[in-house]
């Protein structure tokens, strides 16, 4: 009987290495469209990879950003910073409770903000986070925070990534990769902020949705309820955010109300939604993305209720 236990541990042994090979040479020999459950995104959409290289070099900042593309994309450093407060980004793209609590135990000692302002888009709760672990294993480093987000999430995609992540990070496969400040009509902001080129939205693609009810995933509110426990034990100022999105997109849900409840339990909670006055082609780009008018007038509210608390 030992014997046989002893094979069988070689025997798996045996298959993990020749499994991590496998991974290694399908990466780097496959074209991208071969590769359907190896997404290995390096500098992808978002600029996460000059967000994660610039956050190094940042430390006792007064607001801390996260959150999804709406995090990114609406929060202005610039504007902050004309109000007199020292911020970071770290927001990414489909970025869900998972990967911001793997972020914020990450960085959250070094940055040391004063406000956590979290964006908390409701759709990223309902989604499995896959895609925004793909672009912070290929862009960030690979540690133990990382490991336990693939265990979280349990998905082939993120595990192949992993490995694969881990053979390019050890023998530093990246380290000259540059990511363009400019990319298509984004253009990177020190400080983490993404600038897209102002343009009016024309999708009226959610005009007939149907109305659906808001659920959560049980893992993704178990990320979300150890976030605000964290923020809760440094002593941090938690600030509850939903970004401004049309009304077509807004209005897909039929328990908002639920959404508010929840959320407002939590922490300073704000919805922006019908709060300021937008026009949805001239202050949005997409159904649920403002431009650079709409984030002007958001942000400025944005600031002045964070001064008035």
């Amino acid at each position: 009987m030992k014997k046989f236990f002893k094979n069988l541990l070689l025997f798996f042994t045996y298959v993990i290495v020749l499994y991590f090979l496998f991974i290694i040479l399908w990466g780097e020999l496959m074209p991208p469209f071969a590769r359907k459950n190896l997404n290995y995104s390096l500098g992808s959409y978002g600029h996460m990879h000059t967000r994660l290289q610039e956050v190094n070099n940042y430390k006792n900042i007064d607001i801390l950003f996260t959150g999804s593309s709406h995090a990114y994309r609406g929060f202005d450093t610039r504007i902050a910073e004309s109000y007199g407060y020292k911020t970071f980004n770290l927001g990414s793209s489909a970025q869900t409770p998972v990967q911001t609590k793997l972020l914020l135990e990450r960085y959250l000692d070094q940055l040391q903000p004063k406000i956590l302002v979290y964006e908390v888009y409701p759709h990223t709760f309902e989604i499995d986070g896959v895609e925004s672990s793909l672009d912070i294993i290929a862009n960030g480093k690979i540690d133990d925070k990382v490991v336990d987000m693939a265990l979280t999430l349990n998905d082939i995609k993120t595990y192949n990534s992993l490995l694969y992540g881990f053979y390019r990070h050890t023998f530093n496969r990246d380290k000259n990769f540059n990511e363009k400040r400019i990319i298509e009509k984004d253009t990177y902001i020190p400080g983490g902020f993404i600038e897209r080129e102002v343009e009016d939205n024309i999708d009226s693609t959610l005009n007939n949705v149907a109305k659906a009810i808001w659920t959560p995933r049980k893992y993704q509110i178990q990320a979300f309820e150890t976030i605000v426990a964290l923020i809760k034990e440094k002593g941090i100022k938690l600030v509850l955010v939903q970004s401004p999105v049309t009304k077509q997109a807004y209005n897909k849900y039929s328990n908002n109300d639920s959404i508010d409840r929840y959320f407002s339990g939590k922490g300073v909670y704000y919805n922006f939604n019908g709060v300021i006055k937008l026009s949805e082609t001239i202050h949005f780009y997409n159904e649920d993305h403002l431009n650079q008018r709409g984030v002007q007038l958001f942000d400025m509210a944005l600031m002045d209720s964070i001064g008035k608390k």
